[in-house]
């Protein structure tokens, strides 16, 4: 689930990622462009997945969840689009 938070006098939407994922790890990667560099999520006590991100408004940005450095899955309530390598990614539109 994805939650955004608009703020009338910032230039930036609070998004919150939640993922309900069996993991030992989850990072988002592909926020702002940055695929090399993953925004680390961290564990609640229910074992769901949750982190905060600030992204600019009138933005659109294609990501992934990476989870134990070896499974990369799409958000399941967002749109996809194909990438270079065949695959797709979410895209979150701000």
């Amino acid at each position: 689930m994805i939650d955004k938070k608009y703020f009338k006098t910032k230039d930036y939407c609070k998004v919150k990622f939640n993922l309900d994922v069996d993991a030992k790890k989850v990072e988002i990667l592909g926020l702002n462009g940055e695929w090399k560099k993953g925004v680390a999520m961290a564990k609640k006590k229910d074992g769901s997945f949750t982190v905060d991100v600030n992204l600019p408004k009138d933005s659109e940005h294609e990501f992934k969840y990476l989870v134990d450095k070896k499974h990369w899955i799409n958000d399941p309530e967002t749109a996809t689009t194909l990438n270079v390598f065949g695959t797709s990614n979410s895209v979150l539109s701000i």
